[in-house]
């Protein structure tokens, strides 16, 4: 165990006397309900100088989302292209970013493909959690104690360029804010 780190123990257990009123039951988490922030219709972008809207960036090795296709990830995961990997167990692959944007730039893939993080459900929760343990163990293990990024694009407008969901992890330098 780390040394900075101390175990959690649960309180002892408390005695009631007969005139003691029942404990209440245990807690349960209420159920989450989330509330629309955005329009319900798609906000035209910014004038960009030059004329009309940018055309999409061209995907590295991606895929429309609808297109069914294996993409560049699940080609990694299946070993037909190769990749320096730097983790992996029977959830998630962990590898190097084949056109770093930092000194340390890697990306934690759920092996199981997801096409983008808006299409997650309550059954991703525990995965989830574990893309970020897995991220911020290698984060370690790749020496970026002074701090790291945590990125997931998502979609068109999120320049998601390959659809299965990934999370980039980038650190070994001073990173600028804001991002983009």
């Amino acid at each position: 165990m780390h040394p900075h780190v101390h175990p959690i123990t649960p309180a002892p257990p408390t005695h009631t006397s007969p005139q003691s009123p029942p404990s209440p039951p245990p807690c349960t988490p209420a159920p989450v309900t989330l509330a629309r922030v955005s329009p319900p219709h798609p906000v035209p972008p910014p004038p960009q100088a030059g004329g009309g809207p940018r055309p999409p960036a061209k995907a590295r090795g991606g895929q429309a989302e609808s297109g069914g296709q294996p993409t560049i990830f699940s080609k990694i995961i299946a070993r037909s292209v190769p990749a320096t990997i730097l983790y992996e167990d029977d959830k998630c692959l962990v590898f190097r970013d084949v056109a770093p944007q930092a000194p340390v730039h890697f990306l934690v893939i759920p092996k199981r493909p997801i096409p983008r993080i808006s299409r997650v459900g309550p059954q991703d929760t525990e995965l989830l959690g574990h893309l970020l343990v897995v991220a911020a163990r290698t984060a370690q293990a790749e020496g970026l104690a002074d701090g790291y990024r945590l990125v997931i694009n998502d979609g068109k407008h999120g320049a998601q360029s390959v659809y299965h969901l990934h999370l980039h992890v980038l650190g070994g330098r001073q990173l600028g804010w804001p991002p983009g």
